[in-house]
């Protein structure tokens, strides 16, 4: 086969769309010894962060790449409004395309789809309009015209059955996985870390962009509450969009963390709190399961489904119950929590980037059938 994959997305580093990208790309390389890749991409200011991926990719893979200068506003008329120009006039024929999560262009090859969630439809407020307008026209050409799609869980599968009437049959529900790099620090990495972002002693930490789903303006609220002098609360995380969270006491926003920091980061913290609204899969939590680190988190969709046994579940609009969360969470007997890191580490070794890309292969060979 001739696979072609669109790795535009792979240029917003730090994203949850971009971490998928580009480990998927990199395993399905590592695994797929048979079948051609052309990784296709556009962008018009950040070529250089797709040009830096492509080099980190293993030089006697059986790929070839297709950078072009267009922006993602182009690139949202010709393809999502237009629906004009066919993928293939750049690539040539294919076989199967894989299309991201932003574009959807026209093809004459078998089409696979990732979505991530479908926030578009479920929490349209909580979004930018053009974002809202962008998904939703990406997203009819999907339903009109894509052969399988790939679901990163349940919930999201059930989501999409429910909001584009997508047939059952045609989602395939793949889990992501979680990087290598994940797992528990040394105290030094640890102080290193603490010290680049200025947090002292004990915290309790929340990880993500800044959007009102994220749910942080009632991690705050309830962070106060328990008025806790001794640990700080820090927010690590990009500015989204939404009204700003205002912070109190003993509270830290540290602004973007550089990927490589985040292990650290998870690895020194007394619990990591993720009381989501909605999320299409919640990689972080596994992420802080994997460096050892207790979990408190939702109650609702993908989130408790991936989560496993080990957190401690909320309701994510209830104050008083991430209250109650977080305080469950940091009081922990040291038998507790070592028997809680234990399950954590356990169910977090579940998840595997190989694994992603095995069963994201296994959808290739089937739509070809």
């Amino acid at each position: 086969m001739k696979i072609g994959i669109d790795i535009s997305q792979s240029v917003y580093v730090g994203t949850g769309v971009s971490v998928y990208t580009q480990n998927l790309v990199r395993n399905l390389l590592k695994i797929d010894q048979v079948n051609q890749y052309v990784l296709f991409g556009s962008t018009l200011r950040r070529q250089a962060y797709l040009y830096d991926f492509l080099n980190t990719l293993p030089k006697k893979s059986s790929f070839t790449s297709k950078i072009y200068s267009l922006p993602p506003t182009a690139l949202d008329i010709i393809w999502n409004k237009l629906h004009a120009l066919s993928i293939d006039h750049f690539l040539g024929t294919t076989d199967v395309v894989h299309t991201s999560d932003w574009t959807e262009p026209p093809s004459k090859a078998h089409k696979v789809t990732t979505i991530h969630d479908l926030i578009v439809y479920k929490y349209p407020e909580n979004l930018p309009k053009r974002i809202v307008e962008t998904q939703k026209q990406k997203l009819a050409w999907v339903k009109k015209e894509t052969d399988l799609v790939i679901a990163v869980s349940t919930r999201t599968k059930e989501d999409i059955i429910q909001y584009l009437q997508i047939p059952q049959a045609k989602i395939h529900v793949v889990y992501q996985g979680i990087d290598e790099s994940y797992f528990p620090q040394k105290i030094d990495s640890i102080l290193s870390v603490k010290k680049k972002y200025h947090i002292k002693g004990r915290y309790v930490l929340c990880v993500g962009t800044r959007e009102p789903r994220k749910n942080l303006a009632r991690v705050v609220k309830a962070f106060s509450q328990l008025k806790l002098d001794s640990y700080t609360l820090v927010i690590a995380g990009n500015p989204g969009w939404g009204k700003e969270v205002v912070i109190g006491k003993n509270m830290l926003m540290t602004g973007y963390v550089e990927a490589k920091d985040l292990p650290a980061l998870y690895s020194g913290t007394s619990g990591f709190v993720y009381p989501s609204l909605y999320e299409g899969f919640g990689m972080p939590i596994l992420e802080a399961m994997a460096c050892g680190a207790p979990v408190v988190t939702s109650n609702r969709g993908s989130l408790a489904e991936i989560s496993g046994s080990s957190v401690v579940v909320v309701d994510p609009e209830e104050i008083d119950d991430i209250a109650a969360g977080i305080s469950k969470m940091i009081n922990l007997s040291p038998p507790e929590r070592r028997k809680v890191v234990a399950q954590g580490l356990k169910h977090a070794g579940k998840f595997t980037w190989k694994k992603t890309a095995e069963q994201t292969l296994a959808v290739y060979r089937e739509v070809m059938r």
